[in-house]
């Protein structure tokens, strides 16, 4: 019996007989010959069925294929230069497994509406193997970089009874007749497993009820969170920087088929080394009013703020102390500039925006009470919080990187709602 492989390891197995499971991908015929394109989520290979190889009931089952129709193909893998892969099957044997009707999604062009509403269809198209394996990538690199530096990862909840970043964009939900929220983000449990461990960090959905309609937003993401303790500032911009670059190359030394697929310049990736650039909030403000933006100085930056500045470099900037008005409440201010507060925010370049927010965390309980107060943030719910600066507070800082604006700009592709298998738009909810 011919053994069962996967068609990513097919070059092993050259001059031998094998057994591979997957799906149509394309069939053509021309006489006695039948070509079927296999895939099986790990690569995709030509199969060569010619009618005097194979027994009738084989020839059969191939003429009865159609796109997506699934299968099991035994036959000899032989070298073929003119594949991608190098090889291909020369079919002794084909089984169907089931027959697909015709395939909504056809080569011809299709709206985006309709790609999304056949979402997990599209999944098995070429480009978004790409991206998503990409995106895969990075996760993994992710989980790598801290777990050599011996962060523990410290799960954070889904529903919370508390704001991270503020209560209008929070989606409340009722628990057992109380309210409670999808979380914003885990970085205050973060803040927790830092005091637990010295070094931890969260991996997990994040929901954000904010009604905007731009490339660069969705209502459900992904963000991964580290938190230290004994950091300042200074050292939570140096951590965002060796891991961006990480990110970076792993899926450049990783992934480069993939990047080739979407038509990636490569090179731009290539100049993501350290050390970047890091500019305080008023040298960014000069940027823009350099470049004729009519831009309020004190105010948060807006998208189209971001991309002036990212563009004036070749990888991405920090941008450091921001007035602390527009800040979330526990982050904590300079004491030499009390009017801006110990933040970073990280822009990637070529127009993909924020991809790092992240500050030195408020660590004295008499001002971080202050501070809820000013924002008018109820004391009981933050309770354990608070708790964290009366037993055993330290200087700690931290940040949060979204996973599919990384992938985005990581990948370039213009719109974050291909980073994420099923995106989570104002307007969409399926599939």
């Amino acid at each position: 019996m011919a053994q069962v492989v996967r068609i990513s390891d097919i070059a092993q197995y050259e001059g031998q007989e094998v057994t591979i499971k997957g799906w149509v991908y394309n069939i053509r015929s021309s006489g006695k010959l039948r070509f079927i394109l296999v895939r099986d989520g790990s690569e995709t290979i030509q199969c060569v069925v010619f009618k005097n190889d194979v027994s009738e009931d084989s020839f059969s089952a191939a003429d009865a294929l159609s796109q997506e129709s699934s299968l099991i193909v035994t036959g000899v893998v032989a070298a073929d230069k003119r594949s991608p892969l190098g090889f291909e099957i020369q079919v002794k044997e084909v089984e169907a497994i089931q027959i697909a009707p015709e395939y909504p999604i056809s080569k011809k062009e299709h709206g985006t509406d309709f790609l999304m509403d056949h979402r997990h269809l599209w999944l098995r198209s070429k480009r978004q193997h790409a991206i998503l394996r990409i995106r895969h990538q990075i996760i993994h690199a992710a989980r790598e970089f801290f777990d050599n530096r011996d962060f523990i990862l410290v799960d954070s909840p889904i529903f919370t009874p508390n704001a991270a970043e503020g209560t209008s964009t929070l989606f409340e939900t009722d628990y057992f007749g109380s309210k409670a929220y999808l979380t914003q983000s885990g970085q205050l449990y973060a803040e927790a497993g830092a005091m637990a461990f010295g070094k931890a960090y969260c991996f997990g959905p994040t929901f954000r009820a904010e009604k905007s309609k731009t490339r660069r937003h969705l209502t459900e993401f992904w963000m991964i969170e580290p938190e230290a303790a004994f950091f300042d500032l200074q050292d939570d911009m140096q951590l965002a920087e060796d891991f961006v670059e990480h990110l970076v190359m792993s899926v450049v030394k990783n992934r480069r088929k993939e990047l080739e697929v979407l038509e990636r310049d490569i090179s731009k990736l290539e100049a993501v080394k350290a050390p970047f650039p890091k500019i305080h909030y008023n040298e960014a403000v000069e940027i823009l009013k350099k470049n004729g933006n009519e831009f309020m100085p004190g105010d948060d930056f807006g998208a189209a703020d971001e991309t002036v500045i990212s563009q004036q470099f070749d990888r991405p900037v920090i941008v450091h102390h921001y007035p602390a008005a527009v800040k979330a409440f526990y982050m904590k201010r300079d004491e030499n500039e009390p009017e801006y507060a110990l933040a970073m925010d990280m822009l990637a370049p070529e127009g993909y925006g924020e991809i790092i927010g992240g500050s030195q965390r408020e660590d004295d309980y008499d001002t971080l009470l202050k501070r809820l107060k000013e924002h008018n943030l109820p004391e009981e719910a933050f309770k354990w919080y608070l708790d964290l600066r009366k037993y055993g507070s330290v200087p700690h800082s931290g940040f949060g990187l979204g996973i599919e604006r990384t992938v985005a700009w990581i990948s370039g592709i213009k719109h974050i709602r291909e980073t994420i298998p099923y995106p989570r738009l104002i307007q969409r909810l399926y599939p």
